[in-house]
């Protein structure tokens, strides 16, 4: 694994990174994957920028997670143990009233054979693992964008 770099800035003993600085929305993450490791590594780099996170291990805790509370992302490995990330994603679109706004991104290492299957059921993109750090940064920072100009104004 390479290095990891996060700019952080301390403050009265506390360390706080541009985001906390600037008082920016915090996102709610919900990162799916069987590997403790990546989720670990993940979570690590969502809270540091500033963000809120929460992990399962699988499909069926992700849906369980799902059930009683609301993200605005989902980071969401295809291959897992008792319920894939693809049956997440039909879950999902069965229920639309769950997560209505959140993005879902699948993550894998596959290649793209089922994005377009993917897309149907409301996937934001596929991407592919290993997902570098920036690219996570990326997505968080989109997503505060859309978000951003989902509300309205007044």
């Amino acid at each position: 694994m390479g290095s990891l770099y996060l700019d952080v800035k301390p403050i009265g003993g506390v360390v706080m990174n541009d985001l906390q600085l600037e008082g920016a929305r915090q996102l709610r993450v919900l990162v799916v994957d069987d590997c403790t490791d990546i989720r670990d590594v993940f979570s690590c780099v969502i809270e540091r920028d500033g963000h809120l996170c929460r992990t399962a291990g699988d499909g069926l805790e992700a849906v369980e997670i799902l059930q009683h509370e609301s993200f605005d992302m989902m980071l969401l490995d295809l291959s897992m143990p008792r319920m894939n990330g693809v049956e997440v994603a039909r879950w999902l679109q069965a229920h639309p009233d769950v997560a209505p706004v959140m993005r879902v991104v699948a993550i894998t290492a596959w290649g793209e054979e089922n994005m377009e299957s993917l897309m149907e059921f409301g996937v934001a993109s596929v991407l592919p693992k290993p997902l570098p750090l920036q690219r996570l940064k990326a997505l968080m920072t989109e997503t505060l964008q859309d978000l951003e100009l989902s509300q309205p104004v007044g």
